[in-house]
């Protein structure tokens, strides 16, 4: 039974051009040459896409391939990629101004349009004038994104290169050589970076001189830490050790002791008798508390008295208790 034809199929079953055809269509494909890219095609989105960044990176913006320019409302148009570096966008006015004032390296300044003016914006003004930092005026919308899902800009942010850590060692050496008592908090198992903010401000607001992270399983210093501190991230170091049980022992050799924070410790705060002694304490997670090795490696375990109808405190909060007592014993023995 014979095959239906199938319109537009050849009946030859010979290979190669027909007799008489010329091989015009292969001469015509080469002719034709090779596909475009997509990119080289100016009515393809990619295309687009690519003159869009000619065009950005010709008005003195940086990006890489692939990054959509956004939108900045500047005269000049200049827009601003997507950053997928290591640099970090502080949000906030405090935090914002406190990093102008310490004179971190910033890259851009970003301010709202028809921003409410006060004194704390027009400081930032005059500092970004002064260090010829660039001013880029923005969207309120374009704000949001940068400051994330929950972040709060108050209609500025600040581009900042990647926190730069300390050596423990290094903050222990220079608070003796200025003849001071050390007092570090150390996190044990703090992931949440807005608790790691809170930690930092209560550490500047009562005397501390650092915080020390583990490098794995904790917070880092990010645009969340930094709005939180309210600024303070400016002002007081953050050091990583690479294993925070072995640095709490060499502290332990000179002559720090190391106080751990448990609902179920041994020493009631207020009867603390090491307060006023070279100390860092040790704040553990919400959930877990204290590692064992690093419960091991306390000299005392610290309890808070809260009242019976509370569970626990926050990492933060009671970050803040402590530092607070020892702050207060301090005070009343200079």
């Amino acid at each position: 039974m014979a095959k239906p034809h199938r319109p537009g199929a050849g009946n030859s079953k010979k290979k190669g051009a027909s007799k008489g055809t010329g091989g015009h269509s292969r001469k015509a494909l080469e002719g034709r040459g090779p596909t475009p890219k997509a990119e080289d095609r100016s009515w393809h989105v990619a295309g687009k896409r690519k003159a869009a960044q000619e065009r950005y990176a010709a008005a003195g913006g940086k990006g890489k391939p692939g990054q959509r320019p956004q939108q900045a409302s500047n005269p000049n148009r200049q827009g601003r990629a997507k950053s997928t570096d290591d640099t970090e966008t502080v949000t906030g006015r405090n935090s914002v101004l406190e990093a102008l004032r310490t004179k971190i390296p910033a890259t851009a300044f970003y301010i709202a349009q028809r921003v409410e003016m006060d004194d704390r914006v027009k400081e930032m003004l005059a500092i970004t004038r002064h260090r010829e930092i660039p001013v880029l005026e923005v969207t309120r919308q374009e704000l949001d994104r940068m400051a994330g899902f929950d972040g709060v800009h108050q209609g500025v942010a600040l581009k900042v290169p990647p926190y730069e850590y300390a050596h423990p060692q290094d903050l222990l050496e220079q608070v003796i050589d200025r003849g001071q008592t050390p007092l570090f908090v150390a996190l044990d198992g703090i992931t949440d970076p807005r608790n790691l903010g809170a930690i930092i401000r209560s550490t500047a607001a009562f005397g501390g001189h650092g915080i020390i992270l583990p490098q794995r399983r904790s917070a880092s210093v990010n645009s969340a830490a930094w709005k939180t501190s309210a600024g303070a991230a400016a002002r007081i170091p953050v050091a990583l050790a690479a294993n925070l049980t072995s640095m709490l022992k060499e502290f332990k050799k000179q002559g720090v002791f190391v106080l751990g924070l448990d609902g179920g410790g041994d020493v009631s705060l207020p009867a603390l008798e090491l307060a006023d002694r070279p100390v860092v304490i040790v704040v553990g997670s919400e959930g877990k508390g204290l590692s064992r090795l690093v419960t091991e490696t306390c000299d005392q375990i610290v309890s808070i008295p809260i009242s019976a109808a509370t569970e626990s405190l926050n990492a933060g909060i009671a970050a803040s208790v402590a530092l607070y007592q020892v702050s207060t014993v301090r005070a009343g023995r200079e």
